[in-house]
């Protein structure tokens, strides 16, 4: 089967990655050539687990390939997957001009029947943007080329997107016909075969599936970290209380984990345009606008807690280590990561800053330049430093070797962003060592 992806970023590289290694033939397409003739190369443009390997061995088993051009391919293709960006505009919403080019672009080239299916996140009423764009090219050129659009939205998660779209928990698709259906069946069939776990619906419903999920997700995230400040004030133990309302079956224990905030390229952005769609239809997403408004909030929560522990309260002239930069661990993504709030806050008090992540560091450099010190390694990072906050729980963060810690940094106070320690131990070893929701 062949298969056309537009788009090389996160979604657009792993799907293609995947579906070649269970035989399908791929071209993925970018208008960046650049990016193309590394791709060639093996040069990988984001950090993900696994995927060099995928992409080095479907390359030369030549089930994948790399191209600047739709057109030269799209004769071959019986689905063309849409994997293109769609950043938030300044009021929230999707911004669908990648999307739309895209669809034009098919629309100009298509000469037998095929599909256009966005991967894209992508508010619900796009498809139909979508299909009037394709008509409006196939007017333009005078011919009368059967088409139809799809809706098959990414579920991934960073660090570990391979093993979700190998194995995914669901698939869902929303499509118009018996064919498109047929079609979809038979592309994804080879990763479901024991248990076949697509979800077929309209496509307004799936469009709308991706943002309702992610949404959950952060709502469960902020909702946690409401509760967990609230422990704070009562003396509770937002652990105990994770554990409590986790083992009901009906609440279950994912996505409960008190923190500093959420971030990434999905929740937030997804979230502000579930938000704006609302508004545009005249309806006001109270819960989802307090999940974001709790999450803002909870990005600042670790310079309150360390400038309170800071004696006179005044973090001018500190230094400060930070350990994690990537919004979670296994990427480095830091699109909206609590770590650039809280880098933000400290420069404005007049702290110094000295930062560290295991696969991150580029990218800060990229975002934020020589406003912070960069560090060779962890222990690096917090030399002469009179505190130290965890941002990010990389593996190699959860046991450190403390009396290396103590003898190293200047100061005795550690702010744990992600809960990762223990606050009996940090105790014994003498640190004055602050939590979330403990």
């Amino acid at each position: 089967m062949k298969v056309a992806i537009v788009g090389t970023g996160y979604v657009g590289l792993v799907s293609g990655a995947c579906f070649a290694e269970m035989g399908a033939e791929v071209t993925c397409v970018d208008i960046d050539s650049n990016k193309i003739e590394n791709l060639k190369k093996g040069i990988i443009p984001i950090y993900e687990p696994g995927l060099d390997e995928l992409v080095t061995r479907n390359v030369e088993a030549n089930r994948l390939n790399f191209t600047t051009s739709l057109e030269s391919v799209i004769d071959s293709a019986e689905v063309v997957f849409s994997a293109v960006g769609t950043p938030p505009d300044e009021d929230g919403s999707a911004d669908l001009k990648y999307v739309l080019e895209v669809a034009r672009t098919f629309g100009r080239n298509i000469n037998k029947y095929a599909i256009l299916v966005t991967k894209s996140t992508v508010p619900v009423g796009t498809s139909v943007k979508i299909k009037a764009a394709i008509r409006e090219e196939l007017d333009r050129r005078g011919v009368d080329v059967p088409f139809e659009v799809a809706s098959n939205p990414e579920f991934l998660k960073e660090g570990a997107a391979i093993k979700d779209f190998m194995s995914p928990d669901r698939v869902v698709i929303g499509v118009e016909s018996e064919r498109a259906r047929r079609v979809m069946e038979r592309l994804y069939r080879p990763f479901l075969l024991n248990n076949f776990r697509v979800i077929f619906m309209d496509i307004a419903s799936a469009e709308m599936t991706k943002y309702a999920a992610n949404s959950m997700l952060a709502t469960r995230i902020s909702f946690m970290n409401d509760i967990a400040n609230l422990c704070e004030l009562v003396g509770a133990d937002v652990n105990m209380v994770r554990k409590g309302i986790g083992s009901d079956v009906r609440i279950g224990n994912k996505f409960l984990y008190a923190g500093c905030g959420y971030g990434g390229s999905c929740f937030p952005k997804d979230v502000k345009a579930l938000i704006h769609t609302g508004r545009e239809h005249g309806y006001n997403m109270h819960i989802i606008e307090a999940v974001e408004r709790v999450n803002e909030f909870q990005k600042g929560i670790l310079v309150d807690k360390l400038r309170k522990s800071i004696p006179g309260n005044d973090l001018r002239g500190k230094r400060i280590a930070l350990w994690g930069l990537a919004f979670k661990p296994e990427t480095d993504d830091m699109r909206e990561a609590p770590a650039l709030v809280v880098i933000d806050r400290l420069i404005k008090e007049g702290a110094s800053v000295k930062v560290y992540d295991p696969v991150a560091m580029d990218e800060c450099r990229r975002r934020i330049g020589n406003t912070v010190n960069y560090a060779k390694d962890m222990y690096d990072a917090i030399i002469d430093a009179d505190a130290l906050v965890l941002v990010t729980e990389w593996k190699e963060f959860r046991l450190p070797s403390w009396s290396v810690v103590k003898k190293v940094m200047c100061g005795n106070v550690i702010v744990d962003g992600r809960n990762i320690y223990d606050p009996a131990e940090l105790a014994e070893e003498g640190f004055d060592y602050h939590c979330i929701g403990r």
